[in-house]
């Protein structure tokens, strides 16, 4: 016998009447999923119908933000609105990353609903107008950040306001701690001390990084570097120790590798040690915008994640460097100092000339190139490179071991020229999943110098760029490998570099930059 509804108490009627509401709506306010197959990195967007029925009854337009849910699983996506063909009535096409962070197949109905208010983007307005932040309003953008709450366009704001209007050292501390909390931190309970180095940019070639690791952790000393991928350069690190060996290793991975070599030369954004970080980075890179407080941060950031206690940091100088003025450098010194110590770790920061490129390869590969040139002690390795890395190492001996600086730098010379270092660098890679072979780039074209004299001056950020412009670091093979330096005599007919490149398009285009710059400043003779 089937019972009326009518026959139903008040309270049960009540309740069926909420249910079916519930599944109603549930209905109305869900669209099929379909992969765009659309790669907008790590920003989630979702694609909508102009006459969807959600985007007519909600008021959703265009960069509206929306949520999706899927299971237990959420994110909060762009809109992006497309004409009727598009789509297909009753979906909603999904960004790469959406798909992944909703961990959703094609075909599958998610719910789309107006995106929760984020209460810290009020923070963000505040600094536009030039007011100082608290350390819960910091810690409450930073949390956003990371939980992916805010969009491409509300994170390049940011990045922007604190680079425009400075932040101050408190706010540098605070953006230091709360990137630190957000993330996943590595643990050295049985070392005492715990070595680092880090060199803020700005100078092409600037490899450094695999050198000092090898040759302080040849003597048992403990330096588990994480490095960044390319910011602005046409390569980071992790760029170029990818061309020779796996950089992306789980928190695990890593404390196997530096158990058994006291050392590693990792990505590390594989293992989260600051993930809002690698969100600011990622628009960073887009806007080709280093911020001091935020540069500050992200560097402290990731060492104090990485465990570290002690660290050095390389601040180059130079009319085209990142650093411009000696003043400059010696306001960043100060700041990198004073956090340094609020956050618990002992900074030593090194001004440095950074007044033309170091070494001869810009690129992933090419810079890999000449590690291993100077960590086999050959003929031909760039001198200024192998001077750079000793000149580091000595400053890390300094510290570890209290002793002068020029007790340091022999005992790196001694390392380095005994083949002790390179024997320590096969052990890190080994470790890490053995040696890969450095591959040629499929177009290469050297330029000939068109003017006789002496060359004066390499312009550096030029110099980049025409590296990023053949494919760098996207391509690990591209980029280019100098064959002059600052101070040397020109002839006509004489090569100044070769453009390394994957498409002979990277190649032209490249060249057409270069056509149109002025890099090498060749001074005539008389």
């Amino acid at each position: 016998m089937v019972v009326e509804k009518a026959c139903w108490p008040l309270k049960e009627r009540q309740w069926l009447n909420f249910v079916v509401q519930e599944m109603l709506m549930d209905q109305i306010n869900t669209l099929k999923v379909i992969d765009m197959g659309i790669d907008t990195h790590q920003e989630p967007v979702v694609y909508m119908r102009s006459d969807c029925h959600i985007c007519r009854s909600e008021g959703f337009t265009a960069n509206s933000r929306v949520m999706l849910r899927y299971g237990e699983n959420s994110v909060i996506a762009t809109l992006n609105v497309v004409d009727e063909q598009v789509l297909s009535s009753g979906s909603a096409g999904l960004s790469k990353s959406a798909m992944q962070r909703l961990d959703v197949d094609d075909g599958a109905a998610v719910s789309v609903d107006h995106a929760p208010v984020v209460t810290s983007l009020a923070a963000v307005r505040k600094k536009i107008f030039g007011h100082k932040l608290s350390d819960q309003e910091i810690t409450a953008i930073v949390e956003d950040i990371g939980d992916h709450r805010y969009s491409d366009i509300e994170i390049a704001s940011f990045l922007s306001v604190c680079a425009g209007s400075r932040l101050d050292v408190d706010e540098i501390i605070s953006l230091t701690q709360a990137m630190v909390a957000c993330g996943k931190r590595l643990n050295w309970p049985d070392e005492a001390m715990v070595l680092d180095k880090h060199c803020i940019g700005g100078l092409p070639g600037n490899r450094t990084t695999p050198l000092v690791v090898s040759i302080v952790s040849a003597v048992g000393l403990t330096i588990p570097k994480t490095s960044s991928r390319a910011i602005t350069s046409p390569a980071g690190t992790a760029d170029t120790m990818e061309a020779l060996t796996t950089v992306n290793l789980e928190l695990n991975e890593i404390q196997r590798v530096v158990a058994e070599t006291h050392a590693c030369l990792v990505w590390g954004g594989a293992v989260n040690l600051s993930p809002a970080d690698d969100l600011l980075i990622r628009i960073e890179r887009a806007l080709d915008l280093d911020g001091e407080g935020q540069l500050i941060a992200s560097v402290l950031s990731k060492k104090i994640a990485a465990g570290s206690t002690h660290a050095v940091i390389d601040i180059p100088v130079g009319p085209t460097a990142k650093v411009r003025s000696q003043k400059d450098a010696e306001r960043l010194s100060s700041l990198f100092t004073q956090v340094g110590a609020a956050c618990g770790i002992q900074i030593r920061c090194l001004i440095t000339d950074g007044s033309q490129p170091v070494g001869l390869g810009i690129g992933p590969v090419e810079e890999a190139r000449d590690v291993l040139a100077v960590l086999q002690c050959e003929e031909n390795a760039p001198q200024d490179l192998r001077e750079r890395a000793l000149f580091l190492a000595a400053h890390l001996f300094s510290l570890a071991y209290q002793e002068r600086y020029e007790q340091g730098l022999e005992r790196a010379i001694a390392i380095l020229d005994e083949g002790k270092a390179w024997q320590q660098f096969q052990r890190i890679l080994a470790a890490q999943g053995g040696m890969k072979a450095l591959p040629d780039a499929s177009y290469q074209h050297t330029e000939a110098a068109t003017a006789a004299g002496t060359l004066t001056a390499i312009d550096n950020r030029q110099l980049a760029r025409l590296a990023k412009l053949a494919g760098a670091p996207a391509t690990a093979a591209a980029g280019l490998r100098l064959h002059t330096c600052v101070g040397d005599k020109i002839t006509v007919g004489q090569p100044l570099f070769t453009l390394c490149s994957d498409t002979i398009g990277e190649q032209q285009y490249a060249m057409d930059f270069y056509r149109q710059s002025t890099i090498f400043m060749i001074e005539k003779e008389r």
